[in-house]
């Protein structure tokens, strides 16, 4: 039995490839949903258009060139009624997030610019200018929104910005809304949570390749926008894809209790980390009895651990900080309000609601421990682990983006790791070595496909998802084994009620059918590495290292970074890299003098050495061939790796 890796060869070609209709199954399963549901209640979406004051006739935001970077018009489609191959839970979140788009008052003074990217970015009016919350995730879409706002609000300058937390949707557009100038020259406050810096760069940095090719799935950003394809993100409509810059906060807050007063309004914060995101706020605003919960809280179940890919977070934390929320400003708000979503209005129904997103996260905590002190594993209480009605029919409650599933998983890994104490799961096999040897034992692909065949007809599409997976691990190259794993995706991708869930489901027929687009190695963003410290780029670069090429090397080499005054040392050594500030060799490789600016774009992919020393922007002492054996030993990490196929070992 061959296997071939990182192939796209024999992929599925005409019936094969075909997009499917729901099967019978589906349907029936999705037709239960709108039987378990409150489908009549239209609150939601009452709350979705109030305060509605302007929005675009097509948001349509294109960038310098005229390439689209977001277009809700693709997803004028929900204007209709679920089709057969959609949840029409997740539908009905769909149509909240993209049809109800614009500019919004939540209260006089604070105002939101909604669905023009993943996020909300909310601007708040103070003496002189704007108080920015959250710039989305490209400039295009901050500026487009800025715009409307001050198309209908009255033009006035930004005079600061609050970053609510480190993902990159809330951050990543600053650009569009303020100068990098200004804010360096002390004209526009950058104000952001502590560890802001650090965990951007985690983020984005340091597992950023990995992080953002699972993006791509789940977010559906190769999905076409259609009711067979990409409906919805369930955390907003869908996210841009444009210009993104980065600037280092200019006022960090440390600790809950701290206020500041900005542009005349003042404003109380409460610390959250570790929870939503590892570095983030919330915090309250006297004057308009306003609570900005970031991303604490939001109109469904957020992701204890993200399908992308990062730190498990801690749901019991999360479950406290809400309570915090609660006992500090539950009895002077009247409104609030969050980084996604429409608001919540009225006092009690504020509190109902911060009490009920409480609850979500401390019964999913707390019924996981109980069950796993019973000896049940991960995918067993995940199995079997239901919310109460109380909680399950609240819509707020719903897996549009977590859920209950893979959040159970999350909190037990937190406590117990991945292990679940049985030994044949101690040191398992990897995927496609596991994979030949399930096809071998079970008679072959045929016979597996065979006996597949039958699982499917009766619907039973995990088990089938289950069993071809090995034999695709095992012959990548079987059409018709791609072709069947694809269409068990897509029918597991209909019932989805969570937007990542249908958006993985159905990234991954899409690429067993038309295999993984072959494109360049990336490089970081210009306007992303512009702003990172020079310490996190070290840090990006000792994670670039190859380590068995590394193995038998030893350098060193002292920098001098004439733009921000400051020398390094620079070694590798144990097939390690590590970085020493105000430090020197004696006896070094070479010392290099440059701007930290393009030591970052040099060792990063963005130029190279031989045109900054030509251009006089890098003045190399020593031994220069040396250097060119060091910047041999990084890895340039492929963007589309292989997901549902193999890789080679």
């Amino acid at each position: 039995m061959t296997r071939t890796t990182d192939s796209n060869s024999n992929i599925p070609s005409g019936e094969l490839a075909a997009v499917k209709e729901a099967t019978d199954h589906t349907v029936k399963a999705n037709a239960a949903i709108l039987k378990e549901l409150p489908i009549e209640d239209r609150r939601s979406f009452e709350n979705a258009k109030r305060g509605f004051l302007a929005s675009l006739d097509s948001v349509t935001i294109t960038n310098k060139d005229g390439r689209k970077i977001y277009d809700l018009s693709d997803l004028a489609f929900l204007k209709g009624e679920a089709p057969q191959t959609a949840n029409p839970s997740l539908w009905r979140q769909a149509q909240l997030n993209a049809l109800y788009h614009g500019l919004f008052e939540v209260v006089d003074g604070i105002y939101q610019i909604r669905s023009f990217d993943l996020a909300n970015m909310t601007i708040i009016r103070g003496e002189t200018g704007w108080i920015v919350i959250d710039p989305l995730a490209s400039a295009e879409a901050s500026k487009t929104a800025l715009e409307l706002a001050n198309t209908h609000l009255g033009e006035r300058p930004v005079v600061a910005v609050i970053i609510t937390h480190s993902h990159p949707d809330h951050y990543l557009g600053i650009l569009g809304v303020v100068d990098a100038k200004d804010v360096a020259g002390g004209k526009v406050v950058v104000v952001a949570p502590q560890h802001f810096v650090k965990e951007t760069v985690s983020e984005s940095v340091l597992a950023g390749t990995a992080m953002q090719r699972r993006a791509i799935y789940m977010y559906g950003l190769r999905l076409p926008h259609s009711p067979q394809g990409f409906i919805s993100n369930g955390l907003g409509a869908e996210i841009s894809r444009g210009t993104v810059g980065f600037i280092v906060p200019t006022d960090i807050v440390k600790e809950t209790g701290e206020t500041r007063v900005i542009d005349g309004i003042e404003i109380e914060f409460q610390m959250t980390p570790d929870s939503e995101a590892v570095s983030e706020f919330v915090f309250y605003f006297p004057q308009f009895k306003a609570l900005c919960m970031s991303e604490i809280t939001s109109h469904h179940l957020h992701n204890i651990y993200t399908p992308r890919g990062a730190q498990t977070r801690d749901a019991l934390a999360w479950a406290n900080q809400i309570n915090e929320s609660i006992e500090l400003f539950g009895d002077r708000l009247e409104v609030q309000f969050a980084s996604h979503h429409w608001p919540t209005w009225g006092r009690e129904a504020a509190v109902d609601y911060l009490k009920t997103q409480r609850d979500l996260y401390k019964y999913i905590h707390d019924q996981t421990l109980r069950l796993a002190n019973h000896g049940y594993t991960r995918d067993e209480i995940a199995e079997q682990l239901r919310l109460p009605d109380s909680l399950a029919k609240n819509f707020s409650n719903r897996d549009y983006y977590g859920t209950v599933s893979h959040n159970v998983k999350a909190v037990y890994t937190k406590y117990l790791g991945y292990f679940d104490g049985n030994p044949a799961n101690l040191n398992p096999l990897p995927p496609a070595a596991a994979g030949s040897r399930y096809v071998e034992y079970m008679g072959g692909a045929e016979a597996i496909m065979t006996k597949a065949r039958d699982s499917f007809d009766k619907g039973e599409y995990r088990w089938v998802a289950q069993v071809m997976n090995h034999v695709v691990m095992a012959e990548p190259d079987n059409a018709k084994a791609r072709a069947f794993l694809a269409d068990t995706y897509e029918q597991l991708g209909y019932q989805s009620e969570s937007g990542p869930w249908r958006n993985f489901y159905l990234s991954g027929a899409l690429e067993l059918r038309q295999g993984v687009p072959d494109i360049p190695p990336g490089v970081m963003n210009a306007g992303t590495l512009k702003g990172i410290p020079i310490e996190n780029v070290f840090q990006a670069l000792a994670v670039r290292l190859n380590g068995p090429k590394a193995a038998e090397k030893r350098f060193a080499f002292n920098l001098d970074f004439t733009d921000i005054g400051k020398t390094y040392l620079m070694t590798v050594d144990n097939a390690v890299l590590n970085s020493f500030e105000d430090a020197q060799s004696p006896n070094p490789n070479a010392k290099l003098s440059m701007s930290s600016l393009d030591f970052k774009f040099m060792m990063l992919g963005h130029t190279k050495a031989e045109n900054l020393m030509a251009d006089g922007k890098l003045t190399l002492e020593g031994d220069a061939t040396a250097f060119a054996e060091f910047a041999g030993l990084f890895d340039q990490f492929k963007r589309l790796f292989p997901i549902v196929t193999p890789r080679d070992m």
